[in-house]
């Protein structure tokens, strides 16, 4: 690679299995920056990864999967960002497979199977919001959740401000590069199971949680993709019930006209946010165009 690559990797109570991680990647890519964000553990998961040979950053208590691979993208100094787990199940060499199609593409995901997946309940989750994530950019989403990406570093440290603190990070970070028009290709890969601890995502509360950052990214990038399908069912329910209303009493009730108004307001609404989002999407350009300009001044 002539690109300079730093690996982060967020850990927390990892100290079995990073130490072994560290001294793989560092074997393999020796000119490779490797940064382990402690977040707050309590075991010996700093002192391993020290020692094995990586930068490590400590939280001093424990802020989230998605603080910490922020705290990676605000320290890394590399022009390539690989982010993985620190738990074992993501092999050290497929990161040589993820940067063979650099620079052509902007970020490159490892995608697994439904056999890479911790459960059966999560496998059909992630395909319900790979569905709904599909429909939000336009684009064949193939797996949504996955920490195991690389992308350019200008691009991760440009969405720094949108990413959670929690595990829903790469939910956030693909719906954003797909949404700005960014290249994305994914990559099958075989994950191993976990070697240590157990899996701190949980199926309902994350899942309402990755529902809601979906929506909210769609309403920030594409808002007519929720108002308007929203607006339509409305009108849909006002008019059967206009129909039903009439057959039944021969007159427009007021459910009626509630409906058929709040479809309109809703639309209208969807309209205005589109354009607040055109323009702050022209801003973003112009302030990225001054950004460029103003060193060869």
């Amino acid at each position: 690679m002539e690109h300079t690559v730093s690996v982060i990797i967020p850990a927390r109570n990892e100290g079995e299995t990073i130490g072994n991680i560290v001294a793989r990647i560092r074997s393999l890519h020796p000119d490779f920056e490797i940064i382990v964000i402690n977040d707050g553990s309590t075991d010996k998961t700093a002192e391993a990864a020290h020692a094995a040979g990586a930068e490590v950053y400590s939280h001093p208590y424990n802020m989230g999967n998605g603080a910490a691979v922020k705290s990676g993208i605000r320290i890394g100094t590399g022009e390539i960002f690989v982010f993985m787990d620190g738990d074992g199940q993501h092999d050290p060499e497929d990161i040589a497979r993820l940067l063979e199609f650099f620079p052509d593409y902007d970020m490159v995901v490892g995608e697994r199977g439904m056999g890479g997946q911790a459960s059966f309940e999560r496998a059909v989750g992630n395909k319900v919001y790979n569905w709904l994530a599909s429909y939000v950019t336009k684009f064949h989403v193939k797996d949504l959740t996955s920490g195991f990406r690389a992308v350019k570093s200008e691009i991760a440290k440009s969405y720094i401000y949108l990413l959670p603190n929690t595990y829903s990070y790469p939910t956030t970070m693909t719906l954003g590069v797909l949404r700005d028009g960014k290249s994305v290709r994914y990559m099958p890969i075989e994950t191993n199971k976990r070697t240590s601890g157990k899996s701190r995502i949980r199926i309902v509360h994350d899942g309402v949680r990755f529902f809601m950052i979906i929506t909210k990214i769609c309403t920030l990038y594409s808002p007519m993709r929720v108002f308007l399908p929203v607006s339509f069912g409305l009108f849909v329910l006002g008019f059967l019930h206009y129909i039903h209303s009439f057959i039944t009493a021969g007159r427009f009730t007021n459910m009626s006209a509630l409906l058929f108004t709040t479809s309109i307001v809703i639309f209208m609404m969807g309209l205005v946010s589109e354009q607040i989002c055109q323009m702050r999407f022209e801003r973003r350009s112009s302030d990225r165009r001054m950004r460029k300009f103003e060193p060869n001044q």
